[in-house]
């Protein structure tokens, strides 16, 4: 193993549940709000359970221009039925989607990396284009 990126496992999200889907548009006016929504489990549900739930999803952005991508989103679910009485029986299960405004200033790729607490690590990417 050469780094942590060889445990990043990928796949189509329209056949893989565990890959995150990034919403978008794929092209947009430079400087203008727009909203990049992730989830994991859009066409395959993820299970949302004490013993088998989606942690986190976290969006990249790296511009054309750059060495180097810009973290614009940390996202934690943290309740996965968990409570006192049992596994499953807490009142809060927290759903493995997010969304967050960014204004672009030129084209590039955006990347969702997600993780599973049985399956590991997950990673897909989106093409932006600015104009």
């Amino acid at each position: 193993m050469s780094g942590i990126g060889d445990l990043y496992q990928q796949a189509d999200w329209k056949a893989e549940k565990h890959a995150p889907v990034i919403d978008c548009p794929d092209s947009i006016a430079a400087d203008t709000p727009v909203v990049v929504a992730a989830s994991v489990g859009k066409e395959i549900a993820h299970p949302n359970t004490t013993e088998h739930h989606i942690a986190w999803i976290e969006l990249h952005f790296k511009p054309d221009s750059e060495k180097f991508a810009h973290q614009i989103s940390v996202n934690r679910f943290t309740a996965h039925g968990e409570s006192a009485k049992g596994a499953n029986e807490g009142a809060a299960f927290t759903e493995p989607v997010c969304q967050t405004t960014v204004k672009f200033k030129e084209s590039g790729t955006l990347f969702g990396t997600s993780y599973c607490n049985i399956h590991g690590l997950w990673e897909t990417e989106k093409r932006m284009e600015v104009r």
